[in-house]
């Protein structure tokens, strides 16, 4: 230890009888103590100062942008840096006598400011975000994303500074050797790496956004997106259950997105009744008579009975079998009764498809399927408009002779 003189403490403890390296330490500590005094109440100085400023401008100011800086400690941090610039300036001084011990000193206070500037850059990168989520054509989008791919970088130069600063050697030198190793990297931070670069790809091709309703059957999500962040994405199911997704699984795998059904002018209803294929028959004349009472399809039977008479008039078409010629069916009319019956409805879509149709016939009977649009896309409305429809068409059914198929109670049970 190369004791140097010229501090009034150590020249006074000296007097006192100390040794010199009794009496050097003793002037370390006590102008290490004081150096921190000094800086801790230069901190606390400070930090009053801007607390007070900062709150006075967030509440004169219209934007609430400062209220974010002041929430996520900004003015905190900014009050840090010059105690630690002062100690930058007093350690020379307080080391004079301990040249290894202050070098180790400032490292460690170059560590400290490295570390500083990162809590500083992440609570302005946090406030950018809550002020950014509050701007109505920003707030669906995944900005936890953008904010931690920025903070991965921030992270990754810190370290590799906080490293050269320990090992007295430049960041290139350490990419240099860090190419070595490249292959045990990639396969540590793999997950990391497919986030990142899933992470990206989605916010690029806007493929999800906060607030929108998925549906991720391998995951068993069915639910709105309420985080979007580097490595997961977190789905609120309508049991009000949480489900993680990797969001690399979102470009890996299938999953359907509803925004599309959200954004349009209604809600599909695909739904079919199972007709018995033995009740299905020809209309006598009798029937369509019976079955003119019924108003929304009377002025349909009217017109088509009487161009399917003339049909079979001009052709001379025997009727003695109901087969000859052309002739009206009970789940024909039954079809244009269901059409004319929702497009006379008021929570139905007139602009979007409306369309009844025959599917292939099965063992069970005749699939007729409804296929429309519903203007109300709320859920709990959907289902009451799709209950209310189907009720009635149940209901509807023995009028026109029809039945649903039903398993036989001996198999039921």
């Amino acid at each position: 230890m190369d004791i140097k003189q010229g501090h009034i403490l150590y020249d006074y403890l000296l007097k006192i009888g100390l040794e010199e390296t009794a009496a050097a330490y003793a002037n370390l500590f006590v102008l290490l103590v004081g150096s921190i005094l000094i800086s801790g109440l230069l901190d606390f100085v400070i930090w009053k100062i801007l607390r007070t400023l900062s709150v006075r401008l967030a509440r004169r100011t219209a934007t609430n942008f400062d209220n974010f800086l002041v929430a996520h400690k900004v003015p905190r941090y900014i009050a840090h840096v010059f105690p630690l610039l002062l100690l930058f300036e007093l350690f020379p001084i307080v080391f004079v006598d301990f040249e290894y011990g202050g070098t180790l000193a400032l490292k460690v206070l170059m560590i400290l400011g490295v570390l500083l500037a990162l809590m500083l850059v992440k609570s302005l990168l946090s406030s950018t975000k809550d002020y950014l989520r509050t701007l109505p054509h920003l707030r669906d989008k995944p900005l936890d994303s953008y904010i931690q791919v920025f903070m991965i970088f921030a992270w990754a130069g810190g370290l590799l500074t906080i490293f050269a600063i320990i090992t007295d050697t430049t960041i290139w030198k350490f990419f240099t050797a860090l190419g070595a190793a490249s292959a045990v990297i990639l396969l540590i931070f793999k997950d990391s790496i497919l986030g990142l670069v899933a992470s990206i790809q989605v916010s690029i091709n806007d493929m999800v956004r906060i607030g929108d309703w998925i549906t991720f059957d391998k995951y068993g999500a069915d639910g709105d997106v309420i985080e979007i962040t580097l490595a997961t994405v977190k789905v609120q199911n309508f049991d009000k259950t949480i489900t993680t997704i990797p969001t690399y699984a979102l470009i890996s795998d299938s999953f359907k997105n509803w925004r599309g059904m959200q954004k349009s002018g209604g809600r599909r209803i695909k739904r079919a009744l199972i007709v018995r294929q033995k009740s299905v028959r020809f209309l006598s004349p009798e029937d369509v008579e019976s079955l003119k009472r019924i108003q929304l399809i009377a002025q349909y039977l009217e017109t088509r009975s009487e161009k399917i008479a003339k049909f079979n008039q001009e052709r001379e078409i025997n009727k003695d079998l109901p087969i000859n010629g052309r002739n009206l069916t009970n789940l024909g009319v039954f079809r244009k009764y269901i059409e004319s019956y929702l497009e006379n409805h008021s929570a139905i879509n007139k602009d979007m498809t409306l369309m009844i149709r025959q599917l292939s016939p099965t063992p069970q009977g005749i699939p007729l399927e409804i296929y429309t649009f519903s203007s109300d896309k709320r859920w709990e409305n959907y289902e009451y408009i799709m209950a209310d429809i189907f009720d009635h068409l149940l209901a509807a059914l023995p009028y026109f002779e029809l039945e649903i198929f039903e398993l036989p109670t001996s198999l039921q049970s």
